[in-house]
């Protein structure tokens, strides 16, 4: 009896728990933007045509209007949709929308420190210095324009042992443009067949996967729960803290051989900075390690899938392939690598890569912004630390602002005279105070890889994945890291290449 009793209070004080939470949660609802009803404690997170916001954001604000509230488990969602709120937003209330909630998995790899902090002074002061280091090591510059380069074409010397035959292009594409941000963080390249390299790739990888995915969602909204079941969010965590250990080893090393007046990368800058700010809580060793974490997964994931992205729009739609060529042939030719001087006189080709960037759908509801006072924002009020999803896909497929949002087109970027125009509505590094502080590097790497190759190579679809539309490749890759086999023929031209002097 004491045994069924003791059952029955749990149970009472579970059934309790669960009405008090549906009460706040409903209570909530009614104070907040309108959107689809959420079930008690689940909210929307399993509910059919809601999440993923990609899929179904165009659904729900035709329905709920271009402000709207989803629920991951109790917690509310406010979603942002389409240029003009988008852009209200990011650039007329930054400061309102400026801020992060606390995302458990985040919190458990980075325990609050790095770039990414919640802590508003430490972000700002580590953001600032960390845009001041990457500028003075090149970003933006000549010198990292030449970084980029030979990176390009070490890839192309790889992509050329395939000789015409299929091949995937992912992990070739992820070390070259990994080694570019390896160069500025860590002071050196790493092998393409290095085995650690290698190694600390697929971590980043398998990380931005999983949190990017329906699992990592589930993880954040029930982290207590989940930290009693078992699946990929262990393994994720273990991931994590190799990747840290690796850092961590790197950073004994330069600490050791540190020479203050000849700072040879970010993290020999970063110790310059600690010793002379000793007493300073935003420079720690471990904002040091949490620094180069997040920057060698930034600087190796967006911009390696946009260029691989770019691949497959060659191989689908040849016309564009060689409109490309035609003017890197007309404006670079065969016996020099393209350079960033040349973008100017290369509209076409510049179309082409924002068009790319453009046409990739996804959605942040897994790293959402927050609210940092209750904020009136288009007739609703969201409180405080309300978590808010800008819908960037919504803003680059806006049928209000792009004249074909569903076809790749990349006259989208050219005026009537054929030559580059730059659209408002063009926000993939995203705006405001939270706009992407790798933006010019990531510019530039994305231009010079693209021409470098497309001087070098013809691609071509290989396998079944000839008759799949240009759309469904790409999401296939993005959400299920299905990437289809590729051909990369050399061209017949003269392909002896030197460097810009």
């Amino acid at each position: 009896m004491v045994l069924v009793g003791a059952v029955v209070l749990i149970l009472l004080g579970v059934l309790c728990s669960v009405v008090f939470a549906s009460f706040q949660m409903y209570k909530k609802k009614g104070e907040l933007p309108p959107g689809p009803t959420p079930w008690p404690i689940l909210g929307n997170l399993f509910q059919k045509n809601i999440l993923p916001l990609y899929k179904s954001y165009s659904k729900l604000a035709k329905k709920y209007g271009p402000v709207f509230t989803v629920w991951t488990g109790p917690k509310p969602l406010v979603v942002l949709c389409g240029y003009e709120v988008v852009k209200d937003a990011l650039v007329h209330h930054a400061e309102e929308f400026g801020g992060r909630p606390d995302i458990p998995f985040d919190v458990r790899v980075t325990k609050g420190q790095g770039i990414l902090s919640r802590n508003e002074t430490k972000w700002r002061e580590l953001r600032r210095f960390t845009l001041s280091t990457l500028r003075n090591f090149g970003m933006g510059k000549t010198a990292m324009s030449k970084r980029v380069q030979e990176e390009a074409l070490c890839l192309a010397e790889e992509i050329a042992t395939t000789q015409g035959q299929p091949f995937d292009p992912r992990r070739g594409f992820a070390s070259a443009v990994s080694n570019v941000i390896c160069a500025v963080v860590f002071g050196n390249r790493f092998d393409s067949k290095d085995q650690t390299f290698i190694e600390n790739q697929q971590i980043v990888e398998s990380q931005i996967r999983w949190f990017g995915g329906f699992p990592g969602l589930v993880y954040n909204t029930f982290p207590n729960i989940m930290e009693y079941v078992p699946g990929q969010h262990t393994k994720s965590f273990a991931d994590a803290e190799k990747l840290s250990d690796y850092i961590r080893e790197k950073v004994e090393f330069h600490r050791k051989t540190l020479d203050p007046q000849n700072p040879r990368d970010y993290i020999d800058c970063f110790l310059i900075r600690q010793e002379k700010n000793s007493s300073e809580v935003v420079y720690t060793p471990e904002d040091l390690v949490m620094a180069v974490f997040e920057l060698f997964i930034a600087g190796t994931i967006s911009t390696s899938h946009t260029l691989l992205c770019s691949l497959l729009v060659m191989a689908k739609l040849p016309h564009i392939q060689a409109k490309v060529q035609q003017e890197i042939d007309e404006v670079v030719g065969a016996n020099r690598t393209p350079g960033m001087e040349d973008r100017l006189r290369m509209p076409f080709t510049n179309a082409v890569v924002h068009e790319v960037q453009r046409y990739q759908k996804g959605s942040l509801e897994n790293f959402p912004r927050a609210t940092t006072c209750d904020t009136k924002f288009h007739g609703y009020n969201i409180p405080k630390n309300t978590a808010v999803v800008p819908m960037l896909s919504s803003v680059h497929f806006d049928p209000l602002h792009w004249e074909t949002p569903e076809k790749f087109n990349p006259d989208h970027f050219l005026n009537e005279k054929g030559q580059f125009r730059k659209r408002d509505t063009f926000m993939p590094f995203s705006a405001g105070k939270r706009a992407c502080p790798g933006e010019a590097l990531a510019r530039m790497e994305l231009f010079l890889f693209f021409s470098t190759l497309l001087q070098k190579f013809t691609f071509h679809m290989a396998g079944d994945s000839k008759d799949t539309d240009l759309m469904s490749l790409q999401m296939n890759f993005i959400t299920k890291n299905q990437y289809p086999l590729i051909r990369a023929v050399k061209r017949s031209v003269d392909t002896c290449v030197q460097l810009l002097p």
